[in-house]
């Protein structure tokens, strides 16, 4: 088969789209034919040498696809060869063929095209973990988002709206903040000339967010911690800010704050499958009904990935960019 394949660590020239070793189907995986596949952060980083797989996952970047089952391991008996299915992914997905564990596979939700459906598992399985599972958003809450017109920002935006809460974004444009209050985001910050944590709090009464879904790490902590509310919880997921920062722990301790942080591929099988089965039973009703969509800003061959990833690291996307075999 064919794959993306990073030659060496580096900017977006470094991959090839080169000849490969077919993926082998293990017991309790299947094959799936990739239709699709989707760009995320971590895939960058992964190319830069500095976000390796985990232990036995595929050295080929892509943490999330679409397509179809074409064999079935051992002791996997809910599905079939034939079936269209999406799957989130520790690596592979930037392949024709990649082998998934059977609990990290999802239908494709009614109404939805099979390559649309490559922008479903990867964010809306972390936003789901984190704003939900982890954090507990509920109606009435304030849930604010970091980049809120990245793939995993728009995805969180419309959660947020169906669980009820009130959404508040940064982005750093005009457009990209109409384009979040379309998907349902109420309080807009511009990160380049407004202060998030004034205006989130001038637009709650002072009160602040409940949830914080964080991009951004170090740089963000001091000032996401202050713009959280009374019992309010801030979910770390990526790093663009840095790793390091200085906490106050009398304004934690003062505020009876939860800070955690969270990494989906590194979780285990078990760990995996436990969110994939409540996003299947939560999330994929929401996108039946039309309440949530899949946002995506573009689609490119998989042979064009070095500029999937150029259009990603320059932020010029809204959404998720996909990539097609």
């Amino acid at each position: 088969m064919r794959a993306v394949t990073i030659r060496e660590p580096g900017g977006p020239d470094v991959l090839g789209w080169d000849e490969v070793p077919d993926p082998e189907c293990g017991p309790g995986e299947v094959i799936v034919d990739v239709v699709a596949t989707a760009v995320n952060r971590a895939d960058l980083l992964q190319r830069q040498g500095l976000y390796p797989p985990p232990p036995g996952a595929s050295e080929i970047p892509g943490l999330e696809c679409s397509g179809i089952i074409s064999e079935v391991g051992p002791g996997v008996t809910d599905w079939s060869v034939g079936d269209e299915v999406c799957a989130l992914l520790s690596g592979g997905g930037y392949a024709e063929r990649v082998a998934v564990p059977a609990g990290q596979l999802l239908q494709v939700p009614a109404g939805v095209d099979l390559v649309m459906a490559a922008a479903l598992p990867e964010v809306f399985c972390t936003v789901w973990s984190n704003i939900v599972m982890t954090a507990g958003l509920g109606a009435g809450d304030v849930l604010l988002v970091h980049g809120g017109a990245s793939g995993i920002g728009t995805a969180a935006i419309q959660v947020g709206r169906a669980r009820g809460a009130r959404v508040a974004v940064t982005a750093g444009s005009a457009a990209k903040l109409e384009r979040c209050a379309e998907l349902g985001a109420e309080i807009l910050v511009d990160y380049h000339s407004e202060d998030f944590v004034e205006v989130v709090r001038s637009a709650t009464g002072g009160h602040g967010a409940d949830v914080v879904l964080d991009i951004m790490g170090g740089s963000y902590l001091a000032r996401n911690l202050e713009v959280l509310a009374m019992d309010g919880h801030i979910t770390i997921i990526g790093t663009m800010g840095g790793r390091d920062a200085q906490l106050n722990i009398g304004a934690v301790m003062g505020k009876r704050a939860r800070i955690t942080g969270s990494l989906l591929r590194r979780r285990t099988l078990a760990g995996k499958a436990a969110v994939v089965a409540e996003v299947c039973e939560h999330v994929w009703p929401l996108i039946e009904s039309g309440t949530v969509k899949p946002v995506v800003d573009r689609v490119l061959p998989m042979s064009e990935a070095a500029e999937a990833h150029r259009v990603v690291e320059a932020g010029e996307h809204v959404g998720k960019v996909l990539l097609t075999t």
